[in-house]
């Protein structure tokens, strides 16, 4: 068994807080570059292409870091880990402000990425060994709602800062909020390490971690024209035969990177696989809201980014009855139903005009951000109701990847769907630009709806030991 160190009351209330406040940080800054890339193009004397290299970098590292990041926490404790982890971070964003080129900007974000990368992970690794399987569910919902609500404030707050100061304050708002977060790691943070820690699989790294950072690259520049098709579909068939190379070589090492034989664990494949195919509709949104708002109702960029605020206030107050709901109906025939909603949800912007009165459409992003928050929470904790505790640094460390690669493939999908209906549609023709982002709404949520099929493999009592369990101190609530 993992040693796990003594904790006293007030370590085990502060430390959601704790793990809530850095990936704040990490989850707001992953969106927040990408409103101020003209405004730093700019100042650096570059063109804004160019730049997408600061973009790509950040997301290579956060793919290739994120898989030894169990094996960090089991061999050097996730106390110290973690607090390297934030003070990494947080000093690069005080080198990304002080950037003085493009290249200086690139090795700066790649540092961040390595930061952000131990982040989620052994955050929530910490997570898992400190809280009973009847706490966990309230502990995740408490720590996802940065993950929910980072993705779109990002852009809100990215706008305003970019309007009525310079670029470099997005990366200087961190030193505050990190310092913060270092103060309270060293106080708070339980230091757990693996009983026998693994030797570090070097080859399982290499073939992985260059698969998976390819594949990232590749998402993350679909779509343009830079890349002919064939580069593209040869550079991703190289992709794909690394990650099948790595499969190969991780059913015949003793200590693989990551294990895969968790996946034979009903719940947690079917968190972690069923949670991939879901977020493929979910992830675009983050895409086509601020084309439907912007260039088809005609709405400012402040005013586009407003209407992203009721879907995260949603996901906030989701959490005071998502535990209750769980206790009722069960993980099965929540995940199931809410899925269908959120599917439903998308479909209900396909009928979003200029027409529509101001208060639908935020009823629209509150019921949204409820059905994506509830679905989140219930994906997250479900994962680790059948994993022992031996194994928790291993699963934290295959469900961060698996999640940081869907969220590419998401926003590839949502590029791709709006790509194919938007076409050569001229951006002054708000009623076309209208009709195909319908289309594209359409065509996600549909998807979305049939990704609810992956979660008819659950069982009714799947997920009992974390949904029938007791609330957490008051501090948190």
């Amino acid at each position: 068994m993992p040693a796990v160190p003594l904790l006293d009351s007030t370590t085990k209330r502060y430390l959601p807080w704790v793990v809530a406040t850095a990936l704040f940080m990490e989850q707001l800054d992953a969106t927040i570059v990408n409103t101020a890339v003209p405004t730093m193009a700019a100042s650096l004397q570059v063109t804004p292409l160019s730049l997408k290299a600061v973009v790509a970098s950040y997301i290579l590292s956060l793919a290739v870091c994120i898989p030894i990041s169990g094996w960090m926490a089991d061999r050097f404790g996730t106390r110290r880990v973690f607090m390297i982890a934030v003070a990494i971070f947080t000093v690069a964003s005080m080198l990304c402000g002080l950037a003085v080129n493009v290249q200086m900007l690139v090795a700066a974000r790649i540092l961040q990425g390595i930061g952000a990368a131990m982040m989620m992970p052994v955050g929530r690794l910490a997570i898992i060994r400190t809280f009973a399987k009847s706490e966990l569910l309230t502990a995740m919902n408490f720590v996802i709602i940065p993950a929910l609500i980072g993705p779109l404030l990002g852009p809100t707050v990215g706008g305003l800062i970019v309007h009525a100061w310079s670029w470099r304050v997005i990366f200087f708002v961190n030193l505050p909020v990190g310092l913060m977060a270092l103060w309270m790691i060293h106080r708070h943070m339980p230091d757990y390490r693996g009983d026998s820690p693994r030797p570090l699989d070097v080859i399982g790294l290499v073939l992985f971690g260059s698969g998976i950072a390819l594949l990232s690259w590749l998402l993350e520049i679909f779509g343009e024209h830079r890349i002919d098709a064939t580069s593209l579909a040869v550079l991703f068939l190289l992709s794909i035969s690394l990650l099948a190379g790595y499969v190969w070589h991780a059913r015949h090492t003793a200590y693989p990177l990551l294990r895969l034989g968790l996946f034979k664990t009903r719940t947690f494949r079917v968190s972690v696989v069923g949670g991939f195919v879901t977020r493929l509709g979910v992830g675009g949104l983050p895409f086509l809201l601020p084309l439907l708002y912007q260039l088809g109702l005609g709405l400012p960029a402040w005013q586009s980014g407003l209407l992203m605020m009721p879907t995260a206030l949603a996901a906030m107050g989701m959490k005071l009855v998502s535990q209750p709901v769980l206790r009722r109906f069960g993980y099965k025939q929540v995940l199931v139903v809410n899925t269908v909603m959120i599917g439903i949800t998308i479909l209900l912007f396909a009928t979003v005009d200029q027409e529509t009165p101001l208060a639908a459409i935020i009823g629209l992003g509150l019921a949204q951000g409820f059905f994506n928050s509830l679905q989140f929470s219930s994906m997250n904790s479900m994962a680790y109701a059948d994993i022992d505790t031996p194994d928790s640094s291993m699963a934290s460390t295959i469900a961060s990847s698996m999640q940081q690669l869907s969220l590419s493939f998401g926003l590839a999908c949502g590029s791709l769907v709006a790509g194919w209906y938007l076409g050569e549609l001229p951006q002054t023709d708000r009623a076309a630009m209208i009709g195909a982002l319908h289309h594209a709404f359409l065509t996600l949520g549909v998807l979305t709806i049939a990704s609810s099929l992956s979660f008819w493999t659950l069982r009714p009592g799947d997920g009992a030991s974390v949904s029938r369990g007791s609330a957490l101190p008051d501090v948190q609530r």
